[in-house]
């Protein structure tokens, strides 16, 4: 199947190669863990001096200093940096993982640790592929509907998440970062299609799926992770662009939240209703 004209500039632009990056955008060099963010210029710094450098249309550029820890490389450039590429060339990265249903995506978001990776990968046991781990892309250049890019790094799990999943546990992800690498249950889809729905994580005595109607799926796109940061940054929108980019995607974005118990031994219990849920096209039972 041809790829999408997004899929190609992706990976275009995120092609890497290793060199000398300047130390700063602006005129002080910039300091371990953070980032700078230009019109056409993109610049991370990692631990010590692992530099990540991006110049739209001239691609990636990796330069690692003595301090630098190599096993962490993969993460940010699949992490920050990925999100901020996509970013300054008009896509949409939310923080989410994602699983495909006959031509679908239903996205399920949270804070860190909500526990996105685990569903998803566990929806495997129920016949679903997954689609993206972490970090959704979205492409608006089609008016009438919003379109995913299927994810582009591989699953990573908490050791004790894979007994609930049923995936497949692979080598560590880093030797500083406590996930392994995990093959899921019903494999990976890699095909672009529209969203179906953004469903919320939340806590919760009993499961149960319920809508999000209103004025609330406006404010529910008020993300406070990284990549919303890195998203506006690249966008630079006034005031008034933010509330038409937000008011777009709420009005052609259908919302629920699911409500679970933080307990293994119900997780179960929750991933069915959720399967039944999706199979049932985004229909809530009687």
């Amino acid at each position: 199947m041809a790829r999408s004209p997004a899929e190609l500039l992706l990976e275009r632009e995120t092609r890497a190669r290793y060199g000398p990056v300047p130390i700063g955008l602006c005129d002080e060099a910039l300091q371990p863990m953070s980032w700078q963010m230009g019109e056409e210029a993109f610049l991370l710094r990692a631990e010590g001096d692992h530099y990540f450098y991006y110049r739209r249309g001239e691609g990636l550029t990796i330069q690692q200093g003595i301090a630098a820890d190599a096993s962490e490389e993969t993460l940010w450039l699949n992490g920050s940096v990925y999100a901020a590429i996509a970013s300054m060339n008009g896509l949409v990265p939310i923080h989410a993982s994602a699983v495909a249903h006959e031509g679908e995506v239903f996205a399920f978001t949270g804070p860190a640790g909500a526990g996105k990776s685990t569903l998803a990968a566990a929806l495997g046991r129920h016949g679903f592929s997954m689609f993206c781990d972490d970090t959704l892309v979205l492409d608006l250049s089609d008016p009438l509907r919003l379109v995913c890019l299927p994810g582009h790094k591989r699953l990573k799990l908490c050791p004790d998440a894979f007994a609930l999943a049923g995936a497949i546990q692979e080598e560590k992800v880093s030797a500083t970062y406590d996930k392994y690498y995990a093959s899921p249950a019903g494999g990976m889809i890699e095909t672009v299609m529209p969203l179906a729905e953004l469903i919320f994580l939340e806590d919760g005595p009993d499961p149960a799926v319920s809508r999000i109607a209103g004025a609330e799926r406006f404010v529910r796109l008020d993300d406070d992770h990284q990549t919303a940061y890195l998203f506006e940054a690249a966008r630079r929108f006034d005031r008034a662009g933010l509330f038409a980019h937000r008011a777009r995607l709420a009005r052609q974005m259908a919302m629920s939240r699911f409500v679970r118990p933080r307990d293994a031994s119900r997780f179960d219990e929750g991933i069915a209703m959720v399967a039944d849920y999706i199979r049932n096209r985004g229909q809530l039972s009687a």
